[in-house]
């Protein structure tokens, strides 16, 4: 049986700082930082608020050709996350540390396999309890360790359950590029590398996953920016465990691309960013559309 027909029924979503999808893939959800995504605040505590909404109507194969099936899911997430950026040096870099919380609402439905779900509530936070942000004359970097714990609820009989029922160690670098001396001009990416433990209700364990997100952007009258952004992602590493019923030579991967507007404004210390990506490329997962509204406040 296809991977991506016989994984719907545990399908699940999280939101945070990234988006999941068919079989068992991993944790972040990719596009939610965008242009500058490698580009951290100087000392400080931020809270940031996500509000990511994510469609489809299109599940491809291990090709990446579209399945004959009537498919439709909309996800969801307004995700907070609290950021305090100390004054402390370690390696020359600030360190910092975050947690992400997310609350989800998944409506899926796939008419051929009589599957009719819709949920809302808490899904997997991230503790990311190390990370460490350079700032220099041309550049802006980032290193990080974090960990999604399983603390949404998960029922394998109810594919729009906001849990994944595993933990995920997870690691983060990047960086941001100003080729010019005033910093009007960046180019930044952030990679992040999934370890997936075995699911706690059933002997699988998801394939790690790799992915970016990078972003082209040009700063306007100081406070506005404009630009593309996108991501890439593969799962590197076959699923496994006695209760794999799909092919794992069949890997997932996604592609997508978009424009980017944000400000910020300093009366009230808040920035504003919107984002619109297209998935250009999916094997084995859906294909649609993101859209990303967030809020940034220094508190």
């Amino acid at each position: 049986m296809n991977k991506t027909v016989a994984a719907l029924w545990v399908f699940v979503f999280l939101g945070g700082t990234g988006m999941a999808f068919a079989g068992e893939t991993g944790h972040y959800v990719c596009g939610v930082e965008g242009i500058k995504c490698a580009s951290l605040p100087p000392p400080g505590v931020y809270f940031k608020l996500y509000n990511a909404l994510y469609t489809s109507d299109e599940l491809t194969d291990k090709n990446g050709d579209k399945l004959p099936l009537s498919f439709d899911v909309t996800i969801f997430a307004p995700v907070s996350r609290l950021i305090w950026v100390t004054g402390h040096k370690l390696l020359g870099g600030n360190l910092f540390m975050d947690t992400t919380i997310p609350m989800l609402y998944t409506d899926i439905s796939i008419k051929e396999a009589g599957v009719s779900d819709s949920r809302f509530g808490l899904g997997d936070i991230n503790i990311e309890p190390f990370g460490l942000t350079w700032h220099g004359r041309r550049y802006d970097a980032a290193a990080s360790l974090s960990l999604w714990m399983p603390t949404g609820s998960h029922d394998p009989s109810k594919p729009a359950s906001p849990g994944k029922d595993f933990w995920t160690p997870m690691i983060t670098a990047g960086g941001t590029y100003y080729p010019d001396s005033d910093k009007t001009w960046a180019a930044s990416i952030l990679m992040r590398y999934e370890m997936h433990s075995k699911k706690r209700s059933s002997d699988v364990t998801p394939g790690d996953d790799f992915l970016f997100e990078w972003g082209v952007s040009k700063t306007l009258a100081k406070i506005w920016d404009v630009g593309l952004a996108g991501y890439c992602s593969w799962q590197v590493e076959d699923d496994s465990g006695s209760e794999v019923t799909w092919d794992t030579d069949v890997r997932d991967r996604a592609f997508a691309v978009g424009p980017e507007v944000s400000v910020f404004l300093p009366p009230i210390t808040t920035g504003v960013s919107m984002r619109f990506l297209w998935e250009i490329e999916t094997r084995d997962r859906p294909k649609g559309v993101m859209a990303t509204l967030t809020f940034t406040k220094v508190l």
